[in-house]
C-alpha cells in the first residue's frame, strides 16, 4: 500500500513547487464560452467575471442565457465590464461564421474561447438510436470544432489567444454505455493535439479539460436511463462541483497546460493517457516518466474493478431471462 502512496505524494509535491504559477490576469480581456448557459460554462463564465473579463455566453436556449447573464453581471468588477449573450446552435458552421462575425464587431477581439457545448447520451451500443448517435457527435465534435475554426486564424494572426477544449475522462478511457460519447471526446484529444501542433509557434495556447463527473443540469439529464453499469463505473471518480472544475480549467488555460485535470482518478487516466500529447513543463515530463510504471498497475486495478462490475451486471440480466 505504502508503494502505492508514492506516486500521489510526488504528485502534490511537485504539483505544489514547480506546477503552481499565478494565473496572468483577464482584466478587460475578452472570453467567449459557449454551452455557456448552464453548468461548467456557466461557471467559467461567472470566475472570467468576477477577473475582470468581458464575458459573453452563447448557448441555444434564449431563457437560460439571460439568467446565467444576470448571474455573470453579478460577478463583475467593474461597471465597464460588458457581458453579452448569443443564441446560437454551434453545429452550424453558417451560422457560427456570422454569429462570431457580430460577437467580435460588438464586444472586441476574443482573447479566449472555450468550447464547453456538448452533451451525454448514456446507452449500450444497440440500444443508441440513430437521431441520438448523430446529434451527440454532431454537437460534441463539430460544436468545438467550428467555433475553433472560426477564432484560430484570428488568434494567429494577433499573435495571442488560448483555445480551451472541454472534452471528458472518456478522451481516455472507453467506458460501458459511453461507445459513442467516448467516440466524440477521443476525437476531441486527437483535434485538441492536431491544433496544438497547428498553434504553438503562433503564440497560440491550447488546453483540453478532462473533467470526471461533475454536478451539472447535463449530468442529471444523462443519468436518466444511464446503465447502472455506467453508473458505478463513472460514481468510482467521485463527484465534482462546476466552480472548481471552471477554476482549474481556467487556471490551467492561463498557465497554457495542455491536459487541465482534476481528482486522483483523473491524474492516473491522464498520466496513462498521456502518450505523444505535448508537455507543459519539465517537472511535468519527470512526473509522467515516474509514475507511468506504477500508476500502470493502479490502472489495471481500476480496469479488474470495472470487468467485475460488467460482469455481475450480465449475470443479473440472465438471471432474469
Amino acid at each position: 500500500m505504502f508503494f502505492l502512496l508514492i506516486p500521489v505524494v510526488l504528485y502534490m509535491l511537485i504539483k505544489k513547487y514547480f506546477f503552481s504559477k499565478s494565473p496572468k490576469k483577464l482584466l478587460k480581456k475578452h472570453v467567449v464560452v459557449t454551452g455557456g448557459s448552464s453548468g461548467i460554462g456557466k461557471s467559467v463564465g461567472i470566475l472570467a467575471a468576477s477577473r475582470g473579463a468581458n464575458v459573453t455566453i452563447i448557448a441555444r436556449d434564449e431563457d437560460k442565457l439571460k439568467l446565467a447573464e444576470r448571474d455573470i453581471k453579478k460577478a463583475c468588477i467593474d461597471e465597464n465590464q460588458q457581458v453579452k449573450i448569443f443564441s446560437l446552435d454551434v453545429t452550424d458552421n453558417v451560422a457560427v461564421t456570422r454569429v462570431f462575425d457580430q460577437i467580435e464587431d460588438s464586444g472586441g477581439p476574443i482573447y479566449m474561447l472555450i468550447n464547453c457545448a456538448g452533451k451525454s447520451i448514456c446507452r449500450t451500443l444497440e440500444d443508441m438510436s440513430v437521431d441520438d448517435i448523430t446529434s451527440m457527435l454532431n454537437l460534441n465534435v463539430l460544436g468545438t470544432v467550428f467555433p475553433t475554426r472560426w477564432v484560430l486564424p484570428k488568434f494567429k494572426a494577433r499573435k495571442e489567444g488560448i483555445i480551451v477544449i472541454t472534452a471528458s475522462q472518456a478522451s481516455l478511457i472507453g467506458i460501458y454505455g459511453m461507445s459513442v460519447y467516448s467516440a466524440s471526446k477521443f476525437a476531441l484529444r486527437g483535434f485538441a493535439e492536431a491544433i496544438d501542433m497547428e498553434a504553438r509557434f503562433h503564440n497560440v495556447s491550447v488546453t483540453l479539460s478532462l473533467p470526471p463527473d461533475t454536478d451539472t443540469p447535463g449530468l442529471h439529464a444523462e443519468n436518466i436511463g444511464k446503465p447502472e453499469e455506467t453508473l458505478l463505473i463513472s460514481g468510482c471518480a467521485g463527484l465534482f462541483q462546476p466552480d472548481v472544475v471552471a477554476e482549474r480549467l481556467l487556471d490551467d488555460a492561463l498557465d497554457k497546460k495542455f491536459f487541465s485535470h482534476i481528482g486522483f482518478e483523473s491524474f492516473v487516466s491522464t498520466t496513462l493517457g498521456a502518450g505523444m500529447s505535448p508537455c507543459s513543463s519539465i517537472a511535468e515530463i519527470l512526473l509522467q516518466l515516474f509514475c507511468m510504471g506504477p500508476l500502470r498497475l493502479i490502472g489495471l486495478g481500476y480496469l479488474a474493478h470495472f470487468h467485475r462490475i460488467i460482469r455481475r451486471g450480465v449475470e443479473k440480466s440472465e438471471k432474469q431471462k
